[in-house]
């Protein structure tokens, strides 16, 4: 059969151990058979970071937004163990991060639904989508150890050189403190990223923070929200018949664990950290988790919400077998593919896309998987097969769908 076009390449970002072992075998098995696939390589594995300085992770994000569409295998973030083990010059800095910062971008989760693997929420019969604000508060935090009495401030000091000053405590004795900071810029574009996502896959969206708390910083967020909501998206979201409402984060948690899911909820950069893998976990399995990053510019980036699978990557390189769950790295490449095949008008495209992913289900929904999902199925009598396996019979799966 002739090979499916492409017109535009994809941006594509190699990574690092396991994932970069299955990124080939995707490539090699599900893909180039197919598809006449056009990418420009990058490779963000962490000997090229370090030979560059990290500047091959800036150059990546710096061309995603010539094509707005790229896929990015899971990297390593490098700490002491592993400055040392690679030999690294410096500690350098996440790549997902990095990439956020230069696309002004919001990270989107959702599981990947599969018959045979049951969340652990009876009531969640729909994904859950976790948008997550990437950027500031305490991941930018600055932090200081305070040795006994003496008072804290938060001083500002105005470009004209006038100051003004907030207590943050008087300590009788030694402590802790912490400051943070977020910007407009930041909050405006993680709200548009939000509203744009809601009503490009038709979900309602829900924002939750402790602005009852936190009257001024969660405050501003929620009032960001409301005015753009309000001045740009009304309109379209009762058009679509979708909704939008604000609620405490303490409240949102009650109502997601009594709701059947289908909705997109957005949390600032810790909530969302942190409830992403909850609900990853509470739907079965990280590694059944699909991750894109979407800026309100029109760039999108696509990826597994998983690590590098360090412990089965020692394993190969003693020459052993690994069964590596492969799903969410070949849902990175399906949705980058669907999405270049909508900004070019290529059907096809469009449609391989969505065989891919039909055939990684079927696949499974077959009793055909890898050890981690074997190991929490309802289906019985499945059969457990190693990476290479597994992906040839998606491979199978495909060319009787083609």
């Amino acid at each position: 059969m002739d090979k499916i076009r492409m017109t535009t390449p994809l941006v594509e970002m190699d990574g690092d151990e396991m994932t970069r072992i299955l990124w080939q075998m995707i490539k090699d098995e599900l893909l180039l058979p197919f598809v006449d696939l056009k990418t420009e390589y990058y490779d963000l594995g962490l000997k090229k970071r370090d030979e560059t300085d990290d500047q091959i992770t800036v150059d990546a994000a710096e061309v995603t937004k010539k094509y707005g569409v790229a896929v990015k295998c899971a990297t390593i973030t490098p700490n002491a163990a592993r400055v040392k083990e690679y030999g690294l010059k410096e500690m350098w800095k996440s790549p997902n991060g990095t990439i956020r910062a230069i696309l002004d971008g919001t990270v989107f989760r959702a599981p990947i639904i599969v018959k045979g693997i049951e969340p652990y929420v009876k009531t969640w019969k729909k994904p859950i989508t976790l948008a997550r604000h990437a950027y500031g508060d305490v991941y930018k935090a600055s932090e200081m150890q305070i040795p006994g009495a003496g008072k804290v401030e938060l001083v500002y000091t105005a470009e004209n050189g006038e100051q003004s000053f907030v207590t943050v405590h008087e300590f009788q004795g030694p402590g802790v403190v912490q400051g943070m900071h977020n910007l407009d810029s930041s909050i405006e574009s993680f709200a548009k990223s939000c509203f744009q996502y809601a009503l490009d896959t038709k979900q309602d969206l829900w924002f939750a923070t402790k602005d009852t708390i936190s009257k001024k910083y969660d405050h501003h967020f929620k009032d960001i929200f409301q005015e753009i909501y309000d001045a740009q998206y009304k309109a379209a979201f009762e058009a679509a018949g979708l909704t939008y409402f604000y609620t405490l984060i303490d409240d949102a948690v009650a109502r997601v664990i009594k709701s059947e899911g289908g909705f997109i909820w957005a949390c600032k950069n810790y909530d969302g950290d942190v409830m992403s893998d909850l609900v990853a976990t509470a739907f079965g399995s990280l590694a059944m988790m699909t991750s894109v990053l979407v800026s309100p510019q029109g760039y999108y980036e696509y990826e597994a919400a998983h690590g590098t699978v360090q412990r089965h990557y020692y394993r190969h390189l003693e020459g052993k077998e690994t069964s590596t769950n492969p799903i969410a790295t070949i849902f990175a490449w399906s949705g980058a593919l669907r999405k270049r095949g909508e900004l070019d008008d290529l059907p096809e495209l469009v449609r391989f896309a969505d065989v891919l992913e039909q055939a990684s289900l079927t696949t499974i929904e077959s009793g055909k998987m890898t050890k981690d999902l074997a190991l929490i199925t309802e289906l019985p009598d499945v059969t457990v097969l190693n990476s290479a396996d597994f992906i040839r019979e998606i491979r199978a799966e495909i060319e009787k769908s083609l």
